[in-house]
């Protein structure tokens, strides 16, 4: 069996599961609720609290199916009852960051303004602390959407290796290169 679809998902107290015609597994939470729809070959059923996802066969389609169903389940029951949190923090010189109405405005070194319109479901806010490199901090239920805004902010400044400027996550680990050498003969 799949190492991680064969593991139980622990259903916290306040977190409800109900599974609509056959395949559409909706989860309940304190924070909201969300939906995701399950390929009709996997089955999902609730027993003494514990969600449990099982396949018919040991196809490989039915494997990856498997792990991939009960990890996405995992996140949402996660996401429902103590949500999810990503910090970046911008280095550069100049560089900044604001929110107004979930519109993220950075300024990343460019002639203009960069505007970032973050979805309804997810917070966003912008900190700036004297001496510290600005930080932007998106809360939310939905992990994949979260994932997604984050990615998208990374890419519009990458970090490049020789300074390290760019948008990062906090403590992430960036490799630096040590640039061009002068030689004195």
């Amino acid at each position: 069996m799949s190492r991680v679809g064969k593991k139980p998902i622990a259903l916290p107290s306040g977190v409800s599961l109900s599974i609509d015609n056959g395949n559409i597994v909706t989860v309940k939470g304190p924070k909201g609720s969300l939906s995701q729809t399950v390929d009709p070959d996997i089955s999902v059923a609730v027993e003494e609290g514990n969600i449990q996802v099982s396949r018919p066969t040991d196809q490989k389609r039915h494997k990856a199916l498997h792990g991939l169903y009960r990890a996405l389940m995992n996140n949402m029951v996660v996401g429902v009852s103590t949500g999810y949190k990503t910090e970046m923090e911008i280095v550069g010189v100049g560089y900044k960051a604001t929110v107004a109405n979930n519109v993220l405005e950075l300024q990343l070194g460019y002639s203009h303004n960069v505007f970032v319109a973050v979805p309804s479901e997810i917070k966003v806010t912008a900190v700036t602390e004297k001496g510290q490199n600005p930080k932007v901090i998106l809360e939310g239920i939905d992990k994949q959407l979260i994932g997604d805004v984050a990615a998208k902010i990374r890419s519009l400044r990458k970090v490049e290796p020789y300074k390290g400027k760019g948008i990062r996550f906090v403590g992430e680990i960036i490799r630096r290169k040590a640039g061009k050498s002068s030689s004195k003969k």
